[in-house]
């Protein structure tokens, strides 16, 4: 900027619209306790995929992503779209009977064979 011209942002571009603003400023764990941990396992409902035309934005491509069962974590990579997004929009969705939740029983993600087991199905996932 030593002309008067700014200079490329040396981060990237900032996405068009802020995670505040999807979430409209809430938080993954407000009030409810515990957020949903990024295992968590979501489907969508009959009456998420009746809905689909009527839902904006991320609400729809999360319904959309879900025709079969996705964890948060991979939710949000799909997407790129902010971990806590998904996890505040998820909620949102489940409320609306629009997308069914399975949260993992917290004992089997300590297992370690259920750990081994996962490790080895990534592992069989071909590179793309």
């Amino acid at each position: 900027m030593a002309d008067g011209i700014p200079g490329p942002d040396p981060a990237g571009p900032a996405p068009a619209v802020r995670p505040y603003l999807v979430t409209a400023g809430r938080v993954a764990d407000a009030g409810r306790g515990r957020a949903m941990p990024l295992e968590t396992q979501v489907v969508a409902t009959a009456a998420g995929l009746d809905a689909l035309a009527r839902l904006s934005f991320e609400r729809h491509d999360i319904v959309a992503a879900c025709r079969l069962p996705q964890s948060l974590a991979e939710i949000a990579a799909r997407l790129h779209l902010h971990l806590n997004v998904v996890r505040v929009l998820a909620e949102d969705l489940r409320e609306a009977g629009q997308l069914a939740v399975y949260v993992p029983d917290a004992e089997a993600t300590r297992d370690a064979s259920v750990l081994r087991r996962l490790i080895d199905g990534l592992r069989a996932i071909p590179d793309s």
